[in-house]
């Protein structure tokens, strides 16, 4: 705690620095809330583990905030978190043994949901996806750096995972492990379809949020109304199609069961489509199945590959944790194909809605 309240000194502009206490529930940054003065702050250890050029993450938020900050405010209705400067001025304070932290503007008031609970809150959050992605629609995606490299690529993710196999292996070959094992066998002739269709040119890339989970909106507190979008560190060109499925993936995940949630995943594409429909593609729609299912899977490959070489990636409490995960995202895969004809039939009444052709 003392290591910390002397960096929370570099962004608190000569004030003391008060109470610090952890910040939200991510499994890749270190965040907390600090008050200092009269106007607390976010203060975040970047991963350098995960962002090897965390001045690159740095660099990509302040041109956002810029973009954002050109775009007319009454065509705005997300708030973006400013990048505070550090006493010096400059962007991020680096540490004694070599870490970047940086500040952030406190959304407030504002709060974090774990879970919908009913179709407005649903319907804000595919708004405000589709919001952003409008936002950014006139960044050009030169301008940010790719943090990330390989970052939703699911090709490259199994051919990683293949690099492991050959290796011996370092955890128990029980029943959880070959499970997991044969739902990836089963699974590979659609790891690339995504990928393929952006080679074909029929998706093209945009700027997108990287990880739009449901506890990075904030909602108005006593409100369904979203007012800001948060961390940012994984804002890069892609596939709006990464956003939305793992958007769908964080907000329709039933995990009593491993179940997908339909109705929910209706009103969030209703959410999306009326405000994307400017942008929106007849082929972006043929491929909304895709990444509902791929992007559960890619994630679920991501936890076992970590599993697999001793849980370098995400934080975990055990050494089984992110098996675990892997076996709930890859049941949530399943129960998505269980209903696929229902979830085809629900994107093509939603797009007769928005979609010219299709």
């Amino acid at each position: 705690m003392n290591k910390l309240r002397e960096i929370a000194r570099h962004f608190a502009g000569g004030h003391s620095v008060g109470n610090i206490s952890t910040l939200g529930n991510g499994l890749i940054n270190d965040t907390f809330l600090v008050n200092a003065g009269d106007t607390p702050f976010v203060l975040q250890g970047i991963n350098s583990r995960v962002f090897p050029q965390p001045d690159q993450v740095v660099a990509n938020l302040q041109q956002l905030n810029r973009h954002i900050a050109e775009q007319d405010p009454a065509n705005v209705q997300l708030r973006i978190p400013a990048l505070l400067p550090a006493n010096d001025g400059t962007a991020f304070y680096r540490d004694d043994d070599g870490q970047i932290w940086r500040a952030l503007e406190l959304i407030s008031p504002a709060e974090s949901r774990e879970q919908l609970s009913n179709r407005a809150e649903a319907s804000q959050v595919g708004f405000a996806l589709a919001h952003f992605h409008r936002l950014c629609g006139t960044l050009a995606s030169e301008l940010l750096n790719d943090t990330l490299p390989g970052f939703h690529i699911a090709p490259a993710y199994y051919q990683i995972y293949l690099g492991i196999l050959d290796q011996p292996l370092q955890v128990p070959n029980d029943a959880e492990f070959r499970q997991c094992q044969q739902f990836i066998e089963r699974f590979q002739d659609r790891i690339a379809v995504l990928e393929q269709a952006k080679q074909r040119g029929e998706l093209l890339e945009r700027v997108i949020h990287g990880d739009p989970k449901l506890n990075n909106f904030l909602f108005e507190p006593g409100s369904d109304r979203i007012v800001s979008l948060i961390d940012l560190d994984t804002v890069k060109p892609g596939l709006v199609h990464y956003d939305i499925g793992d958007c769908l993936r964080s907000c329709c995940h039933i995990r009593a069961g491993n179940r997908f949630d339909l109705p929910r995943c209706a009103s969030i594409l209703n959410g999306y489509l009326a405000e994307a429909g400017q942008f929106f593609q007849p082929a972006d729609y043929a491929y909304l199945y895709t990444a509902t299912l791929l992007i559960p899977f890619e994630l679920g490959l991501r936890f076992f590959s970590d599993y697999l070489q001793g849980n370098q990636y995400f934080k975990v409490n055990n050494a089984r944790e992110n098996l675990d995960r892997t076996v709930d995202q890859f049941a949530l895969c399943a129960n998505i194909e269980r209903q696929q004809s229902e979830l085809l039939r629900l994107i093509e009444d939603i797009a007769a809605k928005y979609a010219a052709v299709i």
